[in-house]
C-alpha cells in the first residue's frame, strides 16, 4: 500500500538494542502495592472495598464513575490498609488517593470470566467485557478503551499501533516479537465491536523481528501490516493516521471523524486477555532501561508496584542517574519520587546517566529565527511565534495559531540551537487556557442556575395560586349546597400537605435531626466519661436524663422527617391520581426540561472527549421533549378532564396510605438500618435477576446477553451498598 509522507519529525538516536536482549521478564511480588484511583483520564475510580477487607487478585477494588472513566482491579491476592493519599507519577508531583494494598504472597486469584463463544458474542457483549475489564490505552494517554470503541459515526478502518517512534522503548516491540498472535486476535476482536471495518497494523521499519511476526500472525486474516520509514514521532495517532491513509484529522476533531479508530497494540493485547482469557487489566508490560541501570529489559509488572523496587532489580546506579524519567526522553515527565507506583499508562522507566541528561542543561540563548522549529514540527505549527504569543500570554492569538493542535512532541526542542523551552511553554499556556475556560464555564453554569431558580420560583408560585383557587372552588361549592367531587376534594388535600416550601421544609427537619444525633453522642460522651471517673451517682442520674431527653428528641425529630416523607409520597402519588392528561403531561414536559438544561450546564463544563456522549444524551433528551410538546398540541377537551371513577381513587387512597406507612417506617430507620434494608433488598433483587437469567439461557432467549448487563449492574450497585454498610458499621462500633 502507499506510504505517505509525514511533514517535519526528527531522527533521535533510537537506543533501542540494549533492552531486547532478554524476553519479557517477571519480578517477584513486593510486599505492598499502592493504587492511584485516577490512572486513566476522565473521573477517578470509587473504591468498592473497605479498609480491612480480604481481596482476591482480579477482583474489582474501584468502579468507574461517570462516562469516561474505569474500574480497578487488584493485581493480587492481599488486604487493603486504607485509601490514603500518596505520591503519584504525574508531572505536577502532587499526590492523590490511592487504594494501599498489602500483598499476602499467596497470589490468590478469582475465578476468570471469559466469554463462552468470543466469536459469536454480540458487539455489545464484547464491548461490555471490555468495560468490566478496566482496560485503558496503553500507549500513554489512558483514554478509556469501552469510550473509545463505541464512537457516534461508523468506523470503516481500525490501526493498530505498533509503532513505537520514542527513543528507548521498547515494550510494544517486544509485546509484538512474542505474542503476536494474542495481539491479532485482540484487534479482530476489536474490530468486531466496531462493526467489522478494515484493519491495518502500523510497524516502522527498525523492528524487523516484530514486523516477520505480526506479518505471520495476521496473513490468515487478511490484515495488512505495514512497515514504512522510522521517523519521530510517526507513532502520534493524527500522523500514523496521515503516513497510512494520507488523510489529516481536521483541527479540534478527531479520528472518528473521518471513520478511522487507532488503538495500541498492548491494548489489543489486554482486550484479547480480557474476552478470551476473563481477565481484567492489572498487568503491563514496561521498558525498564538507561544508562544508570546495569539491567536493561522488558517486565511484566503489576500495576501498583513501586518505582524504587522495580530499579532495584535491575542494579540501579543512583550517583549515577542525573534524571529519573516516566516514559520516554521526549514526551516523557520527570520522577520527583521513585516510591511511586507503576500505572497502567507506564511504558517505560528511563534512568538517564550523566552522559545521556547532563545535570545542568545547556543556557537558553536568544532565538535566532532559524525556522528549524517549524521545519521539524510534525503538526505544521509555527512553533516559534507560539512561543513568543506563549510568554506574552495572548490567549487569543495562540488559539488562532491552534496551539491545542501541538502534541507536545518535543521536536521542536530537540533542533532548536537556542535551547529554548518551547515545549515547557507551550503547556503552560494550554494549563491557563483550560483554567480560564473553566471559570467560564463556572460562570456560565451559574447564570444556567439562577435562571432555573428564578424559573422554579415563578412554577411554585404559580401553583400555589392554582391550589387556593382549587380549595376557592371546593369551598365554594360546599356553600352552595353542590358536595364536591372527589378530585376537588383530592386537590384541596394535595394543597395543604404543600403549602410550605417542601425542599426547605425536609432541610430544616433534616437538620433537626443531625443536630438531635449530636445531642445524643456528646450525652453518651459525658456520660461515660463521668463513669470512668466515678463520679456520684446524683450527678450520673442527672446525666442519665439528659441522655435520655436526648434520645426522646431525636426519636420525636424522626418522626417528624418520617411524617413529611409520608406526606411527601402522598402528594406524589396525588399527583399522578388526580391530574389531568394535559397536567400530566406538563409535569413530565417540566421535568425533561429541568433535565436538558441540567445537562446543558455539563456540556458546557465538560472536557472535549466528555462531549460527545453527553450531545448523544442531549439529542434524545430533545426528542422526548418533542413528542411529548407534540401529544400535548394534539390533546383536545378531554385533555383537561379530571379522573371521577370512586372506585379507582379509593384503591389510589390505600396504594397512597401503603406508600406512606412505607415512607415512614424507612424514614424512622437509623442510617445502619437503612443501609442493611438497601443490601437486604438489592440482595433480593440479584438474586431473582439470577434465576431469571439462568431461565433465560435454559431457554436460548435472546434477551440472556441484555439480562447479564443487568445482573452486573445489580452485583456493582450490592457490592457499593455493601461496602457503604460496612463503612457505617465501622463507625458506629469505633469508640
Amino acid at each position: 500500500m502507499k506510504i505517505h509522507e509525514l511533514p517535519g519529525g526528527v531522527h533521535p538516536p533510537e537506543e533501542k538494542a540494549r533492552s531486547l536482549g532478554d524476553p519479557i521478564g517477571r519480578l517477584p511480588l513486593p510486599e505492598r502495592l499502592v493504587l492511584p484511583l485516577a490512572q486513566h483520564l476522565g473521573a477517578p475510580a470509587r473504591p468498592t472495598v473497605a479498609k480491612g477487607e480480604r481481596v482476591l487478585g482480579g477482583q474489582r477494588i474501584a468502579e468507574a464513575q461517570g462516562a469516561i472513566s474505569a474500574h480497578l482491579h487488584a493485581p493480587t491476592s492481599g488486604r487493603v490498609v486504607g485509601v490514603e493519599e500518596r505520591p503519584i507519577p504525574h508531572p505536577s508531583g502532587l499526590p492523590a488517593p490511592c487504594l494501599v494494598l498489602e500483598v499476602d504472597g499467596r497470589d490468590e486469584w478469582r475465578d476468570p470470566e471469559p466469554l463462552a463463544d468470543p466469536w459469536g458474542a454480540s458487539p455489545e457483549r464484547l464491548l461490555s467485557q471490555v468495560r468490566a475489564a478496566g482496560i485503558v490505552g496503553l500507549g500513554g494517554a489512558g483514554f478509556p478503551t469501552a469510550v473509545k470503541l463505541a464512537p457516534r459515526r461508523p468506523i470503516h478502518t481500525l490501526i493498530l499501533n505498533g509503532t513505537e517512534c520514542e527513543p528507548y522503548i521498547t515494550c510494544d516491540d517486544a509485546l509484538m516479537r512474542e505474542r503476536a498472535a494474542q495481539v491479532i486476535a485482540g484487534g479482530r476482536l476489536m474490530a468486531r465491536i466496531l462493526g467489522g471495518p478494515k484493519i491495518l497494523v502500523g510497524i516502522e521499519d527498525n523492528k524487523p523481528a516484530a514486523f516477520e511476526a505480526m506479518a505471520q500472525a495476521a496473513a490468515p486474516y487478511g490484515i495488512e501490516v505495514v512497515e514504512f520509514p522510522t521517523k519521530y514521532p510517526s507513532g502520534g495517532e493524527r500522523q500514523l493516521i496521515q503516513i497510512l491513509t494520507g488523510l489529516e484529522v481536521p483541527s479540534g476533531g478527531l479520528p472518528a471523524d473521518l471513520g478511522i479508530v487507532v488503538q495500541n497494540v498492548g491494548t489489543a493485547h489486554a482486550v484479547y486477555r480480557a474476552v478470551v482469557e476473563g481477565l481484567p487489566l492489572t498487568h503491563r508490560i514496561v521498558t525498564v532501561t538507561g544508562g544508570a541501570c546495569r539491567i536493561n529489559r522488558n517486565y511484566e509488572l503489576p500495576v501498583g508496584m513501586a518505582v524504587a523496587e522495580v530499579l532495584a532489580h535491575n542494579q540501579f546506579a543512583p550517583e549515577a542517574c542525573t534524571r529519573l524519567v516516566m516514559g520516554g526522553p521526549m514526551m516523557g515527565f520527570a520522577l520527583p519520587d521513585p516510591t511511586v507506583p507503576v500505572v497502567k499508562t507506564t511504558n517505560c522507566l528511563l534512568a538517564l546517566s550523566a552522559a545521556e541528561a547532563p545535570a545542568q542543561p545547556p543556557p537558553e540563548r536568544p532565538c535566532i529565527r532559524c525556522g528549524l522549529c517549524a521545519e521539524a514540527c510534525p503538526a505544521s505549527l509555527l512553533p516559534q511565534q507560539l512561543f513568543w504569543y506563549g510568554l506574552a500570554k495572548d490567549w487569543d492569538r495562540l488559539r488562532a495559531h491552534n496551539l491545542f493542535d501541538c502534541i507536545e512532541c518535543g521536536a521542536c526542542a530537540y533542533v532548536c540551537p537556542s535551547q529554548l523551552p518551547l515545549v515547557q511553554v507551550y503547556r503552560a499556556a494550554k494549563g491557563e487556557i483550560r483554567e480560564l475556560e473553566r471559570e467560564r464555564r463556572k460562570a456560565e453554569r451559574a447564570r444556567r442556575r439562577f435562571e432555573a431558580h428564578k424559573a422554579r420560583l415563578a412554577r411554585e408560585e404559580a401553583a400555589r395560586a392554582a391550589r387556593r383557587a382549587t380549595r376557592r372552588q371546593a369551598a365554594d361549592a360546599g356553600e352552595g349546597g353542590d358536595a364536591p367531587s372527589v378530585a376537588q376534594l383530592i386537590a384541596a388535600a394535595r394543597s395543604e400537605a404543600r403549602g410550605a416550601d417542601p425542599a426547605a421544609e425536609r432541610a430544616r427537619r433534616q437538620r433537626a435531626v443531625a443536630a438531635a444525633e449530636e445531642r445524643l453522642r456528646l450525652a453518651a460522651e459525658r456520660l461515660a466519661a463521668a463513669e470512668r471517673e466515678g463520679l456520684g451517682d446524683s450527678q450520673r442520674a442527672a446525666l442519665e436524663a439528659r441522655r435520655a431527653e436526648a434520645e426522646a428528641k431525636l426519636a420525636a425529630a424522626r418522626r417528624a422527617l418520617a411524617e413529611l416523607e409520608a406526606e411527601a409520597a402522598g402528594a406524589r402519588a396525588m399527583d399522578k391520581i388526580a391530574a389531568s392528561p394535559r397536567e400530566r403531561l406538563q409535569g413530565a414536559l417540566r421535568r425533561l426540561e429541568d433535565k436538558l438544561a441540567a445537562l446543558e450546564g455539563r456540556i458546557a463544563a465538560a472536557a472535549p472527549e466528555e462531549r460527545p456522549e453527553l450531545e448523544s444524551a442531549r439529542t434524545k433528551l430533545r426528542e422526548k421533549i418533542a413528542e411529548v410538546r407534540s401529544e400535548l398540541a394534539g390533546l383536545g377537551p378531554e385533555g383537561d378532564r379530571r379522573p371521577e371513577d370512586p372506585a379507582a381513587l379509593d384503591a389510589a387512597a390505600r396504594a397512597i396510605a401503603r406508600a406512606r406507612e412505607r415512607a415512614a417506617a424507612r424514614a424512622a430507620l437509623s442510617p445502619v438500618e437503612r443501609a442493611r434494608a438497601d443490601v437486604a433488598s438489592l440482595a433480593e433483587r440479584v438474586e431473582r435477576a439470577r434465576q431469571k437469567l439462568e431461565r433465560a439461557r435454559a431457554e436460548g432467549a435472546e434477551q440472556a446477553a441484555a439480562l447479564t448487563e443487568a445482573l452486573e449492574r445489580l452485583e456493582e450497585k450490592l457490592a457499593r451498598a455493601r461496602a457503604e454498610l460496612a463503612a457505617l458499621e465501622g463507625d458506629e462500633t469505633r469508640p
